[in-house]
């Protein structure tokens, strides 16, 4: 994307809490935004001034409008930010790809792995819309939806390969209550972004089974070096899970019933079992969707990610919750900190 284009205008794919919260900064930061979901209802309650399936009482612009048809939707759009779920990332933006402007940016606000592929986010977005990597960018931070939809203050983490893309997007969608940070680590705001999930399902069902703040900090620590193994490993700077898109997302993700991962999990640890807490939830649980697919990753560069491990063997049905706790406790002594250093 040159330098020369400046964003002017948007398109948002997907009319879920997220997707219709981002709409909203974007619309508040000066933009004309168009929507596209599947969803003709869902649609016309947006172009009503509401979306009361994922954001009940929130008011939105009368600059967003809400359409079915997707190559409408991003037909002209200076940036196009995907909002769907990380399964339905490929197909999207190959019936998309068409109507894409020369150099529209795209940028991702899903966090997670794609099943059969392995692949990152911004690996699907390439691959399905044919764009190079200077056009793409991936958001992530301490974002519960609602919140920043009711105008609480929120930073995020806007990364792209190409810094200067990232520094665009950050400014177009900068307002009084949102502030994005800029960052060239795309894989470590990918990897945080899709682990951080998968740690909040297993905090939430410690804290479902009664435990306290000493465990959830256990986790979320062991958790946060968890994360770091694996997306240095892949290449990633070790300051990015220090940082909004780490440690920032990870403590949000992990401590609010906002989060639609901790509640899954807390449900479970109630005694719930897994069809019946995900049918409880409001919309896609991406740490139950990512687990097996990073463990994997993992597991072929041989990074160790015990907690990752017991939350699949949990999802899968191979173990109870209680079995998680006990495999987690009666791993071997290892020095502190996020390298793997035995005593």
């Amino acid at each position: 994307m040159s330098t020369a284009v400046e964003i002017r205008s948007a398109a948002v794919l997907g009319t879920g809490a997220w997707g219709t919260t981002f709409a909203q900064v974007l619309a508040d930061a000066g933009l004309p935004v168009s929507m596209w979901g599947r969803n003709t209802q869902t649609v016309e309650f947006i172009n009503s001034g509401e979306n009361p399936t994922y954001l009940p009482g929130i008011e939105l612009s009368d600059t967003i409008r809400a359409t079915t048809d997707l190559r409408g939707a991003v037909e002209g759009a200076d940036l196009v930010a995907v909002a769907v779920p990380v399964a339905a990332i490929r197909p999207t933006l190959v019936e998309a790809a068409p109507a894409l402007a020369a150099d529209a940016a795209i940028l991702s606000l899903a966090k997670g792995l794609e099943l059969e592929s392995l692949d990152t986010v911004d690996r699907v977005i390439a691959r399905a819309a044919g764009v190079d990597d200077s056009r793409i960018a991936v958001m992530s931070g301490p974002n519960l939806s609602r919140e920043i939809a009711e105008h609480q203050p929120a930073a995020t983490v806007v990364a792209s390969r190409d810094v200067d893309l990232a520094a665009r997007i950050a400014k177009a969608a900068h307002t009084s209550y949102f502030r994005p940070y800029v960052s060239a680590d795309v894989v470590g705001t990918e990897i945080a972004g899709a682990t951080k999930n998968v740690i909040a399902v297993a905090i939430g069902a410690a804290e479902g089974m009664g435990l306290g703040v000493n465990t959830r900090s256990t986790l979320m620590t062991r958790g946060l070096a968890e994360m770091t193994r694996l997306g240095t490993t892949m290449g990633a700077d070790p300051a990015t899970f220090a940082g909004l898109a780490g440690i920032g997302d990870l403590i949000t993700t992990c401590s609010s019933r906002l989060s639609r991962n901790y509640s899954l999990g807390y449900r479970m640890g109630t005694g719930m079992g897994l069809d019946e807490a995900l049918s409880l939830s409001p919309g896609v649980v991406e740490g139950v969707r990512s687990a097996a697919p990073i463990l994997q990753v993992a597991r072929g560069l041989d990074v160790d990610m015990p907690i990752t491990e017991s939350v699949v063997r949990v999802v899968s049905g191979r173990a109870s919750i209680e079995e998680m706790g006990e495999m987690l406790l009666s791993r071997p002594q290892k020095m502190d900190g996020w390298r793997i250093e035995l005593v």
